[in-house]
């Protein structure tokens, strides 16, 4: 949950004091066949600049959708757009079939959760502080802290395997750890739609590999993610479905196997390569072509 939708919500709670008892919770079966998240024709942009220009993207139930695309092409533009941390100049975002800029942002936290990019935590808190702060979407006047919310802190905790870091403040700990708390704090809002922007930023490949082995066992255990990747080949490895920009629109949206080719590449990207199976895996493995270090009879 990125800190701005922590700032908002606790500006809501102060007007908010009634019961939330007979709020229905909208499950990932009750959508079955239903997008969760979907964009109609936005248009995007700082400055006066536009960024994305009356793009429209649908984000299937129940997979692992990655945006991929060369850098500045609106990736996290698209991803901040759809959490409603950007304002689109035209067009919708739909959030379970709602608009979501009508939704109240605690409403909107108790079905989204977001790991935004490079995120920092105040100095000196600690790693439960942090992972508890992902329960005050659920907090309220007359809803305070119990032993449920305790319970979701600590499941969420063990999900990401840093229940032994509950103490040690969260400036302390690895790139990889940080990561993984970070996601322990989304897993707390208990939402089933997770996005992250650029998870495996900074992070070596062996704590990237780490971090996306979470995020698949998320994803099995019942998630909708939505990531941004910079790697190819781990978004390939690591995803179900992929969103392929360029110059803020969508060149190709479908399966590894469906959308990544070489043609597709050198348009996306600029970049010779060849494609080839996974040795290790079932999704297609992308071998980049230098100028230098290539045998002639390529």
């Amino acid at each position: 949950m990125d800190a701005q939708f922590i700032t908002e919500i606790e500006s809501e709670a102060t007007s908010e004091a009634q019961s939330e008892a007979g709020t229905k919770t909208v499950t990932q079966s009750a959508l079955k066949g239903a997008s969760r998240l979907a964009a109609r024709d936005i248009t995007v942009g700082y400055g006066g600049q536009t960024v994305i220009d009356g793009l429209d993207v649908t984000i299937p139930p129940g997979v692992i959708t990655t945006i991929i695309g060369p850098n500045g092409c609106g990736k996290s533009t698209l991803l901040r757009t759809l959490t409603r941390l950007l304002k689109p100049a035209k067009g919708t975002v739909l959030l379970d079939g709602d608009d979501i800029a009508r939704l109240k942002t605690r409403d909107v936290a108790k079905k989204l959760g977001l790991l935004p990019q490079a995120p920092v935590a105040p100095e000196g808190l600690t790693v439960a502080d942090l992972v508890a702060r992902g329960r005050h979407p659920h907090q309220s006047w007359l809803r305070q802290w119990s032993s449920d919310d305790a319970g979701i802190v600590a499941d969420a905790l063990a999900m990401t395997g840093v229940s032994e870091l509950a103490q040690r403040p969260v400036d302390s700990l690895s790139g990889g750890q940080r990561q993984r708390v970070w996601i322990s704090m989304t897993l707390a809002q208990g939402t089933d739609l997770l996005l992250l922007d650029e998870p495996t930023t900074y992070l070596d490949l062996a704590h990237a590999i780490d971090v996306l082995d979470l995020v698949d066992d998320l994803h099995e255990g019942g998630c909708t993610v939505v990531m941004v990747l910079h790697d190819l080949n781990l978004a390939t490895r690591y995803s179900d479905n992929l969103i392929v920009m360029r110059a803020g629109s969508i060149l190709a949206q479908g399966s590894p196997r469906d959308v990544i080719t070489a043609e597709l590449l050198h348009e996306a990207f600029g970049l010779q390569a060849k494609v080839i199976d996974d040795p290790v895996g079932d999704r297609p493995l992308i071998v980049p072509i230098g100028r230098t270090h290539v045998r002639l009879d390529l």
